[in-house]
């Protein structure tokens, strides 16, 4: 799970937009960052473990010289390592300089391709789908870099957004399902492309437009081109961009992610109802969800739990140890206000359950008398890297367990999932990657080995 960014400007200065881009993108990814520049053909890029504000601190951004930006912020996924050859951007030299890449998803055949560029001679500093794309582009220059980009995108299987810099050109694709969003900004007549509109808001720019599935767009000092028509009616957004990932005051697709979830939390108060005093929203995805169930339900909101701010998101830590600690300091109570009360507790999905064991616990350890918990999406069954990186099958709790079951592992009164079909009306559609919840994944994004 990554954000992603890029910045066309008329002038000096553009790092300077990405670092409020990339800092606006954090949510996305906590674990490393970068930026690289391009500046009369020369490309400076730094890249680092750690938060964008640590990373880039006193005047290092105001030293990255140019007019064009690309940025990254990290999740790390199963397999990867932490070390410098896994951070984003990557940098590769060809024929006509360097050229700078970033990108967010997974590509499925990305080990054949990689086996097939070794075998030829190609070597690797790490197991990132990133820099298998970045040597495919290298290897398949022939006639121009935009035709290099289209070839290689070509040979791809899985979910990408994708941003690549070179001679004095931005690039921006989507996968042909837009499984991974992207958007364009427009800031005083340039152009700039993110994962999510909040990263134009803030820096005062205006959303233009997602950019459609299966599209590649160019970037100059002459505005923005088309070199691959994208098609709409191919949009299958993963759905937990709507449900988890992408910050509320986001736009994704045209679609609202605050409203969407608001939405959700209505129906699933429709579908499951239930006589309590107070609901309380699981920090912080699952207060939208719980907002709406209040305003279906009639039963008064409350702000029952309060989240520790500098602690990210623990089920995507990469052991069970980190994720066990970061649970036991994220979350605490408000004592005085849920004791002896029957709570409704909502969030947005129950992976593993670790934390919603705990968050149930810590709620009976502070005096609450019932805890009914009710979830906005569906039973997360399949593992899937194509919108973000999920647990194996065998640690996902709903595919090895019966909603029963897992109603009395996380302790819990009673336990109820919004369903398929009222999610997708609360989301205007069924446009979406749902094989987290069905296993049933868009054609060609999962590689099957050879026929």
């Amino acid at each position: 799970m990554s954000g992603i960014a890029g910045v066309y400007s008329d002038k000096d200065g553009a790092a300077a937009y990405l670092y409020y881009m990339l800092y606006a993108l954090q949510h996305r990814g906590q674990q490393s960052c970068g930026i690289a520049t391009y500046n009369n053909g020369l490309m400076d890029y730094y890249k680092e473990q750690g938060l964008v504000s640590d990373v880039f601190k006193d005047d290092r951004v105001t030293q990255m010289r140019g007019n064009l930006a690309i940025g990254h912020v990290r999740m790390a996924s199963r397999g990867e390592g932490f070390e410098y050859p896994y951070n984003q951007p990557i940098v590769a030299g060809y024929r006509h300089g360097a050229l700078g890449i970033v990108h967010d998803g997974c590509i499925t055949n990305a080990a054949k391709l990689k086996n097939d560029l070794q075998m030829k001679g190609y070597m690797f500093q790490s197991n990132l789908d990133t820099e298998v794309i970045a040597t495919l582009i290298v290897k398949n220059y022939n006639i121009d870099l935009e035709h290099s980009i289209i070839d290689t995108l070509d040979m791809l299987m899985g979910s990408y957004a994708l941003i690549v810099m070179a001679e004095n050109v931005i690039y921006a694709a989507r996968d042909e399902y837009g499984i991974k969003p992207l958007s364009i900004g427009e800031l005083n007549g340039r152009y700039l492309v993110a994962s999510e509109t909040c990263a134009f808001d803030s820096i005062g720019a205006k959303f233009v437009r997602d950019v459609l599935p299966g599209e590649v767009i160019r970037i100059t000092d002459k505005g923005l081109d088309i070199i691959r028509k994208g098609d709409a009616s191919k949009r299958k957004l993963g759905v937990f961009e709507m449900v988890y990932i992408a910050r509320p005051d986001s736009i994704i697709d045209g679609r609202s992610i605050y409203l969407s979830r608001l939405n959700a939390g209505r129906i699933l108060a429709k579908e499951h109802p239930q006589d309590a005093d107070l609901v309380i929203g699981a920090p912080d995805s699952g207060i939208s969800f719980a907002v709406g169930y209040s305003e279906e339900s009639g039963i008064p909101y409350t702000e029952g739990i309060i989240k520790n701010r500098y602690v990210g998101r623990t089920f995507i830590q990469p052991n069970q140890e980190l994720r066990d600690l970061g649970v036991k300091i994220k979350l605490n109570p408000i004592k005085e206000y849920i004791q002896n009360k029957r709570l409704v507790l909502v969030d947005d999905s129950i992976v593993r359950g670790t934390t919603m064991r705990r968050t149930v616990k810590m709620l009976r350890d502070a005096g609450a008398k019932e805890i009914h918990v009710r979830i906005g999406s569906p039973m997360v069954k399949y593992s899937s890297n194509l919108m973000m990186d999920t647990p194996t099958r065998e640690e996902l709790v709903a595919a090895m367990h019966t909603k029963e079951e897992i109603t009395k592992m996380i302790g819990a009164d009673s336990l109820e999932y919004i369903s398929l079909e009222g999610l997708f009306k609360a989301f205007g559609g069924d446009d979406f990657t749902q094989g987290c919840f069905t296993g049933k994944f868009p054609e060609g994004t999962i590689y099957k080995g050879e026929e």
